[in-house]
């Protein structure tokens, strides 16, 4: 069980990943700062029952959770036009990779967002989206070869 210091240093260690998760999926700073201050009352809660080796991974599918509820509540349609704008400039020269990234499917997209972009592992990104291991791998598998086939054809 996590005690109260360990999940308010595992808490705020993983604050900026949360917002970004909660941003990616809300395009709304304002909400994904609500969806993550959601997410950390939820987990807050429940603090007792979580393992302390999950925490990490358990955080952030809580805030991909709330984020997903929020975005159905508000019902938001986000063209993907929009993506380029929120690339950071350090990120100009992967403006194509993140745009081909964003135009993924829901299920697809997540697995390589975490496993690349925030650079979690397969197990803890598995358990974050609550998926097995084998299914998160199948995932990640396909959302590569769906992006190199992307990637490729945008070059001729």
């Amino acid at each position: 069980m996590v005690q109260d210091s360990q999940w308010q240093e595992t808490a705020k260690a993983c604050l900026p990943l949360l917002y970004k998760v909660a941003h990616e999926v809300l395009h709304n700073p304002a909400d994904a700062q609500d969806a993550v201050q959601q997410a950390l009352m939820r987990t807050w809660e429940k603090r007792g029952r979580i393992q302390p080796e999950s925490l990490r991974a358990y955080l952030t599918r809580a805030t991909l959770n709330e984020s997903r509820t929020m975005l159905r509540r508000q019902r938001y349609a986000i063209p993907v036009e929009t993506v380029p704008e929120r690339i950071a400039p350090e990120r100009a020269d992967l403006r194509p990779v993140m745009e081909a990234i964003a135009a993924l499917p829901e299920q697809l997209k997540w697995p390589v967002w975490l496993k690349y972009l925030e650079d979690m592992s397969e197990k803890e990104a598995a358990a974050a989206l609550g998926l097995t291991l084998a299914a998160f791998r199948s995932r990640l598998h396909r959302a590569r070869k769906l992006l190199r086939h992307v990637l490729e054809e945008e070059e001729t």
